[in-house]
C-alpha cells in the first residue's frame, strides 16, 4: 500500500484508536530491532502465513534506510526447492535469542507447538511482539501486544498496513511509558529464567 493509500486510510480512521495504536506498537518494534541492527523473525500460525506484513516491512525498510526492520519470514511449512528466503522453518524460533525479536501474527489461537517455541524464545532473551486476535496465553507471552478482534470496526490486514507504514516513518519513536509493575516483574522473572550465555 503506498503512502497516498496509508494517509487515506488514517483519515478515514481519524477519531479511532488504531493510528495511535498502531504507531505505538510500530516504534516499539523500531525501538526492539534498530539498536540491535535487525533480527526481526516474522512469523503467523500454521493457518495464517504473514508473508504481505513481510513484503511491506521490506518496502518500508528500503524507503526509510532501516534495513532492520526487513524480516526474516519463518514458515511452517518449508518445501524442498523453496527459495533461500522462504526456506525459514520453525527451527529458527528455537535458536532465537538475546538481541532479537520474534513478531508474531496470530489471527486465530496458535497451535501448542508454536506457542512453546514463543515461550522458550523469550526464555532465552527474545523480545516477543505480537498482533492477535486477543487471546489471552498469545499476549501474556508478548512484551507488546496490538489486538485487532472480530468487534472492531478493522480487520488484520488494515492493521498491518497501518503497523507496517508506522514502522518505516522517519520519525523517532515515541518513547514507551514507564512500565507497569506486572512488566516489570516478568521482565525480571525472564532474566532469572534464561540460561547463561554460552562461553567459548
Amino acid at each position: 500500500m503506498d503512502a497516498v493509500r496509508v494517509a487515506l486510510l488514517r483519515e478515514v480512521l481519524a477519531g479511532t484508536e488504531w493510528p495511535a495504536a498502531a504507531r505505538r506498537f510500530a516504534g516499539a518494534l523500531r525501538s526492539s530491532v534498530v539498536p540491535h541492527g535487525g533480527g526481526l523473525l516474522l512469523v503467523g500460525t500454521a493457518a495464517y502465513e504473514p508473508w504481505h506484513l513481510a513484503a511491506h516491512l521490506v518496502d518500508e525498510s528500503t524507503w526509510s534506510g532501516l534495513p532492520e526492520l526487513a524480516p526474516t519470514l519463518v514458515r511452517h511449512r518449508v518445501e524442498p526447492g523453496d527459495p533461500a528466503h522462504l526456506a525459514v522453518g520453525l527451527g529458527r524460533i528455537e535458536a532465537a535469542g538475546r538481541g532479537e525479536t520474534l513478531f508474531l501474527v496470530a489471527p486465530e489461537r496458535p497451535g501448542d507447538g508454536l506457542l512453546e517455541r514463543v515461550h522458550d524464545a523469550r526464555r532465552a532473551g527474545a523480545t516477543v511482539l505480537s498482533l492477535d486476535n486477543g487471546d489471552p496465553e498469545v499476549r501474556g507471552l508478548a512484551h507488546e501486544t496490538l489486538a485487532v478482534t472480530c468487534r472492531d470496526d478493522v480487520d488484520l490486514d488494515t492493521v498491518q498496513h497501518l503497523v507496517s507504514a508506522a514502522a518505516g516513518e522517519n520519525s523517532v519513536p515515541a518513547p514507551r511509558g514507564r512500565r507497569r509493575f506486572r512488566d516489570r516483574l516478568s521482565r525480571l522473572a525472564d532474566q532469572l529464567t534464561a540460561p547463561p550465555p554460552a562461553r567459548w
